[in-house]
């Protein structure tokens, strides 16, 4: 068993802890909110983000970073993505070398356009690490329902170390080389999830949600080959399957967020309604100006770009995307 200390303690990293404690890790889960880190010790659950689900005598409150990480064997960074480099930063001063850190956080920064292990490895070129993405609501995962995800690590060995250490009889665990492929698939999945929310919020049917994902998937894998994924990996968990559960699930906080927008709310109101990190509101504008830099056209990226900054309403977007020029569907 291992000692593992979990960087961010919202609906996915407290889904986690619990998996891995209840494994027989030894697993301390920490902040930076405090007052969120009291409640958790009172409490003994997260009643803010996975309520009703105790944490078992595995699983122990952090008080401090320090504290959290010393002694760990694995450090679990569950932050936010656009506060996935302060988070790293701030935990610099006590990573070991020997420490195998798994990243979880779905994104792309935004200026920078980095997917999350160039910002680790550019920052700690010989870090040993893995990325942890696929199709898992923390809803889910927290009450131990059957679930499959997929590790990615340049080096296999490693994600079958994460494997080894993850993978339970309801948490079920492949591995695969292709970083790239991964994170990319599980980032830009939420834009086409706000669409399809959006597309839900204004009447229309399965057949436009349909359609949605489809091309949604298209463009994903062209930005993706561009970048240097294996075309497969979309085809798999950490792409397709990631982008069925968020595009059809009421715990997308992405699809809840486009239904509120769909419905004519404002999108910042909308975000601000969901409670929690919308992630897809990020990554449009990143994917939107990665789009743009390395030429691969996005049609739907584009529109769902435009409604966020209040440059064009839903209706609008969805009428240019029906009005495009007639083309080859694999072209």
């Amino acid at each position: 068993m291992k000692k593992i200390g979990v960087i961010g303690a919202g609906s996915w990293g407290t889904a986690l802890a619990l998996v891995l404690s209840g494994k027989g890790h030894k697993v301390k889960i920490w902040d930076v909110d405090s007052q969120h880190l009291d409640e958790l010790e009172q409490n003994r659950e997260n009643m803010r983000y996975l309520p009703d689900i105790k944490f078992n005598d595995d699983l122990q409150v952090g008080m401090t970073l320090e504290e959290t990480m010393n002694g760990a064997d694995v450090i679990l960074f569950s932050a936010p993505a656009q506060h996935f480099r302060s988070a790293l930063e701030n935990a610099e001063p006590y990573l070991k070398q020997d420490m195998l850190l798994v990243n979880v956080a779905k994104g792309i920064e935004q200026k920078t356009l980095l997917r999350m292990s160039e910002i680790a490895l550019q920052r700690l070129p010989e870090a040993r690490y893995v990325v942890l993405s696929g199709p898992s609501h923390a809803e889910e995962v927290g009450r131990s329902l059957p679930t499959t995800v997929a590790v990615a690590s340049q080096d296999l060995k490693l994600a079958e170390e994460a494997q080894e250490i993850f993978m339970t009889e309801r948490f079920r665990v492949y591995t695969t080389e292709d970083v790239v492929g991964v994170e990319l698939g599980g980032a830009l999945k939420n834009i086409i999830a706000l669409g399809a929310g959006i597309s839900d919020g204004m009447g229309f049917g399965d057949n436009a949600k349909a359609a949605l994902m489809t091309r949604g998937l298209a463009e994903i894998k062209r930005l993706g080959i561009k970048l240097g994924a294996d075309p497969a990996t979309f085809a798999g968990l950490t792409g397709v399957g990631d982008l069925i559960v968020t595009c059809t699930s009421m715990h997308s906080r992405n699809r809840r967020c486009g239904i509120m927008i769909g419905e004519g709310m404002d999108p910042k109101q909308a975000t601000e309604k969901v409670g929690m990190v919308v992630e897809g509101m990020f990554t449009t504008e990143a994917a939107y100006d990665l789009a743009k830099r390395e030429g691969v056209e996005m049609p739907i990226t584009d529109q769902l770009y435009q409604v966020i900054k209040g440059r064009a309403n839903a209706k609008d977007a969805v009428e240019l995307l029906m009005g495009r020029d007639k083309k080859h569907e694999q072209g």
